[in-house]
């Protein structure tokens, strides 16, 4: 029987564990939004005001076949603890930028803790408050996020110990995340809104927009280590940023991270920033949506100093990328495009709404999806030859034409589109 966490039983589940001692009492135990929708977070401050964050997943029974969502960010600490040349990368002074600081792991609980930071923010909440998007932040995260994907870039041994799976389970793969809507069915009008319904009809209705994320699928590329939930709430940001020069950000939550496509992490941390623009919109039925996009409280012009650091601070670490990949820049804008759509998924299951704000943001994630050329320009403010420009002259090489070896699974006008 799966044992269940509370504030009531977690100080003694911490001493069984040696996390701490018999003499230790919580100053103060509080239940956190989870990290997912599938688990818990509950924040304990012991006596001598070290603070432990205590996962659960909370759909975890026996033979259930629920997620492993814990598993694979302690797979993650285990891959840094084995491999401790990860470390050791050129482009990052350490590798604490991205170490979960996981200190216990119960598989047959899912109960995973490691050491709460208390001198970080969430970045989101950083950014907010502060209503500032420092370049040098931009510039930390990016090249933190290159330097994991340039130091496991096809080396096989990191791809085979992510492959591992949970005792008594078996992987026959990595997941595919870029993905586009599932089949609809009559069971949707059960359990969304229908002023939601408003949003399938728009997104099955546009047959560019299916056909342009089943080609993403189909030539996605997995290659690397990916965090596959990059998000700005997935970012801390030191307290005294200003007057660090290391260690600035960490990423955090890496109970999605596999093996996947580089571009897929960035196009989701772009889609983050880009959050913040649209979610600021004036919206109402009588604007067009360029004007409500120019009318935004938090102009994109406001953010654009910062994407740019962003993708000219990854392409500076790890400027290969462009050797592997020569349309890299318009995959990052397609997967932003792509992260646009799930948001608004999320934002439909969890608060139940789709509002004309969400339209706009469904119209961005469709240009960008199906006019990525035109969305560089757009979402950088320059073109793609003046994001490479300060890079310096990379030689590309010839991209070789790839031989699939198995059929597409679709037909030309089917609906749901994939590989």
């Amino acid at each position: 029987m799966v044992l269940s966490l509370s504030s009531h039983n977690v100080i003694q589940y911490l001493q069984e564990a040696g996390l701490c001692s018999s003499e230790d009492d919580a100053s103060d135990k509080s239940e956190l939004p989870g990290s997912s929708k599938n688990s818990f977070d509950l924040l304990v401050t012991l006596a001598d005001n070290r603070k432990l964050l205590i996962k659960q997943e909370s759909n975890v029974k026996n033979n259930d076949g629920a997620p492993r969502e814990l598993f694979q960010e302690w797979l993650f600490h285990q891959l840094l603890q084995q491999f401790p040349v990860l470390g050791n990368i050129s482009a990052m002074p350490t590798a604490v930028n991205y170490a979960p600081l996981v200190v216990h792991f119960d598989e047959e609980n899912s109960i995973l803790v490691s050491n709460y930071l208390s001198e970080y923010r969430q970045l989101a909440t950083f950014y907010h408050n502060n209503e500032i998007c420092p370049q040098e932040i931009a510039t930390a995260i990016a090249t933190t996020l290159a330097g994991l994907h340039r130091a496991t870039y096809n080396h096989r041994e990191y791809r085979d110990f992510m492959a591992t799976a949970p005792q008594g389970e078996f992987r026959y793969g990595f997941y595919n995340p870029a993905q586009g809507l599932g089949s609809i069915g009559p069971e949707i009008f059960g359990t969304v809104p229908t002023d939601a319904l408003k949003f399938y009809l728009l997104y099955q209705q546009s047959e560019s927009l299916e056909s342009a994320i089943a080609d993403l699928a189909y030539d996605w590329n997995p290659c690397c280590l990916t965090h596959n939930d990059l998000k700005l709430n997935n970012i801390l940001v030191h307290s005294s940023w200003e007057k660090l020069d290391n260690c600035l950000v960490r990423l955090i939550n890496w109970e999605a991270c596999s093996w996947g496509d580089p571009a897929f992490d960035l196009g989701t941390l772009l889609a983050s920033y880009l959050g913040i623009w649209l979610n600021s919109l004036v919206v109402d039925p009588t604007i067009e949506l360029q004007e409500s996009l120019h009318l935004a409280l938090t102009p994109l012009e406001t953010l654009q100093p910062s994407i740019l650091a962003l993708i000219r601070g990854y392409l500076n670490a790890f400027p290969m990328i462009l050797e592997y990949r020569n349309d890299f820049i318009v995959r990052v804008i397609q997967f932003a495009g792509l992260a646009l759509i799930h948001q608004i998924q999320n934002m439909i299951t969890c608060q139940k709404s789709f509002n004309n704000a969400d339209i706009c943001m469904l119209q961005v994630a469709k240009s960008l999806l199906t006019m990525p050329q035109q969305g560089v320009l757009t979402i950088f403010g320059i073109s793609e030859s003046e994001i490479l420009n300060p890079v310096g002259k990379i030689h590309k090489l010839p991209q070789p034409v790839k031989e699939p070896q198995l059929l597409r699974l679709y037909y030309e006008k089917t609906r749901l589109r994939s590989c």
